[in-house]
């Protein structure tokens, strides 16, 4: 029972340093993202988008592990920014594409930054991030 109560302080709960970490991280980013007029959520959209060009808004959903009402409002906001457009698949009516426009794929030299300032920002060694990158993804896998 002693054992069970211990369990429930916070100093053993392991979703707390993650979600805590996770908060920091992005509140880290804030600054550069916003030279950019984007949000956390915009940017690892655009991420994915500068990678692929173009997505279906489900796989975009499955990348992300963003659900469709999280996700829809951050690509209707791109849209308007003039970043991307939405277009319904021609195979299939039921599937929405994701595409970058010319402005959305330009973007991508402005945040060609980012990722470098912010490991300024995050004291880790080049071990200690990869070991804790291949942790994080280890526990996503099992989502």
């Amino acid at each position: 029972m002693m054992e069970d109560l211990e369990q429930l302080k916070l100093k053993n709960q392991l979703c707390f340093p993650l979600y805590a970490c996770a908060k920091e991280v992005v509140r880290r980013y804030r600054p550069f993202l916003d030279e950019l007029d984007l949000t956390y959520t915009q940017y690892i959209v655009m991420l994915v988008l500068w990678e692929e060009n173009e997505k279906s808004v489900h796989d975009l959903g499955e990348r992300l592990f963003l659900d469709s009402g999280t996700l829809t409002p951050v690509l209707k906001s791109l849209e308007a920014k003039g970043y991307l457009t939405r277009r319904r698949s021609k195979a299939d009516e039921r599937v929405l594409l994701v595409a970058l426009t010319d402005e959305g794929q330009a973007l991508k030299e402005s945040a060609a930054e980012i990722p470098k300032k912010m490991s300024a920002c995050v004291a880790l060694e080049p071990q200690e991030a990869a070991t804790l990158y291949s942790l994080l993804y280890k526990m996503l896998g099992q989502f």
